[in-house]
């Protein structure tokens, strides 16, 4: 069987919310609080968990709903200033919105701080990038 490339199988976030500046804004907050200071695969794995998270019927379908939802992403990440030169994460987010996705990540909603270890069995870790372990339930 052949299976489909993720970054090819994926669909624009304009297929649900209408994209565009408020859903880059809303992106690029949940990447740069979440993993700022890591490599772009870090800020592409952040990104691909947001998207992954629009597109399940478990999560809201924008994203901006997604990365607002309160204790899911970083304290304050939807008032917090961000600060420096944001023109790089502008572009990647408008790519991941475009449908470019890590393919790591896989299917994978959620993530935590590298390192950390908790005691469930349902998480199946597929990827460690930019301080994150990231992984689906099962």
């Amino acid at each position: 069987a052949v299976v489909p490339d993720p970054i090819e199988k994926a669909v624009s976030v304009n297929a649900y919310s209408g994209g565009g500046a408020r859903s880059r804004e809303c992106l690029m907050r949940a990447m740069y609080f979440e993993s700022i200071r890591s490599s772009n695969e870090g800020l592409l794995a952040v990104g691909t968990v947001v998207m992954n998270r629009v597109e399940s019927e478990k999560f809201p379908n924008d994203v901006c709903s997604v990365v607002g939802q309160p204790k899911q992403f970083a304290p304050g990440v939807m008032s917090r200033r961000m600060q420096g030169d944001t023109a790089d994460l502008e572009r990647l987010a408008g790519d991941i919105l475009g449908g470019k996705r890590h393919p790591g990540v896989k299917r994978a909603k959620f993530f935590h701080q590298a390192g950390l270890k908790f005691p469930y069995n349902n998480m199946h870790y597929v990827l460690v990038a930019g301080g994150n372990a990231f992984y689906e339930k099962r």
